[in-house]
């Protein structure tokens, strides 16, 4: 079941233009589906999907999931939305909640609204590990969340209980995919809130110490786009009737510290250029709302889905660092 692949179908993919959902727009092109994206360039990219932009089954729509009338356009003659738009990272919803109030719950509202409307087959959509909060049990298992650490995590967690309660209401199939810390090509290394394995790329690139927050010993389930984009797909086409209105973890099942990932990223680097070898990381303080340690059970997703991640932190590091060199030392060069 896990090897299932959409093909001739219509798609939209809100937050096309983004590290995930670019990846999401270029495997679904592969594939011989129409793909309409959906994005507003707040933190996606026009450079993420130029090589599609020629493409007879792409199109873009350039707007805002703030906006309902250009969420209703979208999803004209739609079959499946992979709904990746959001305004991620913890430590932004806590400078700005309102923003990131407006696009994650008022925009998903406005999306699943216009689904409804238009009479969509399915809603797959992008929840966050983040909604676990404080809740200490390890593995993470979908249905024991604790508090919310972050406006963040609020945001993601109502995405849950709309989606729950219109595939109550309206009979719409949806499946949300809860993400554990993904990562790989086109993951933006730039900004404040960029994520660790680009910005640790970018710095080591750069001959830079780079900088861990806490001491490094905290721990997450790093899980590379392949097993992402693996997932949505398997999530559009499941005709089990019990993954309706449910949630399911996105990650690998293993649980990597910062040190170690620091650890690996230097090796694999190294290999372009051994002076990166010597570079050391620097500390500094916990971030606010962050949690310990982080790690996926992925049974639920397992047997209901069939789901079988392919690669490991190893290999996605691997592939992931094999394109950072080649655009970051690019720029550095």
């Amino acid at each position: 079941m896990s090897n299932k692949i959409i093909e001739n179908s219509s798609v939209l993919v809100t937050g096309g233009a983004g590290f995930i959902g670019s990846n999401l727009c270029e495997r679904l092109i592969e594939q011989d589906n129409k793909v309409v994206c959906l994005d507003n360039f707040s933190t996606g990219k026009k450079e993420n999907i130029s090589k599609l932009l020629s493409n007879g089954n792409f199109n873009l729509i350039e707007g805002d999931i703030r906006d309902i009338e250009v969420c209703k356009r979208a999803t004209l003659n739609i079959d499946y939305v992979l709904h990746q738009a959001a305004l991620g990272s913890v430590p932004r919803s806590i400078d700005d909640p309102i923003t990131t109030n407006e696009v994650n719950i008022s925009g998903f509202l406005n999306m699943l609204v216009a689904v409804k409307d238009s009479g969509i087959k399915r809603f797959v959509y992008a929840c966050s590990s983040s909604t676990y909060g404080d809740h200490k049990s390890l593995p993470k298992i979908e249905e024991n969340i604790g508090n919310p650490l972050s406006p963040y995590a609020v945001t993601k967690y109502v995405n849950e209980l709309y989606a729950k309660v219109f595939s109550d209401l309206y009979g719409i199939e949806t499946i949300g995919l809860r993400y554990f810390n993904v990562f790989g090509p086109r993951q933006s290394p730039d900004g404040q809130y960029a994520a660790a394995i680009p910005k640790f790329a970018n710095a080591l690139i750069n001959h830079s110490s780079p900088n861990i927050h806490g001491d490094g010993l905290q721990s997450r389930d790093f899980t590379f786009i392949e097993n992402v984009i693996q997932m949505n797909q398997i999530a559009v086409l499941s005709k089990q009737k019990e993954a309706l209105g449910q949630i399911f973890n996105v990650a690998y099942g293993n649980s990597t510290s910062v040190n170690e990932l620091f650890n690996i990223l230097r090796e694999l680097l190294g290999k372009y250029d051994n002076s990166i070898l010597n570079i050391q990381p620097t500390y500094g303080p916990t971030r606010q709302g962050d949690v310990k340690h982080s790690l996926a059970s992925i049974d639920k997703a397992k047997t209901i889905l069939g789901y079988v991640p392919k690669y490991d932190i190893r290999i996605g590091l691997e592939k992931s660092i094999e394109w950072y060199w080649q655009e970051l030392s690019n720029v550095t060069a």
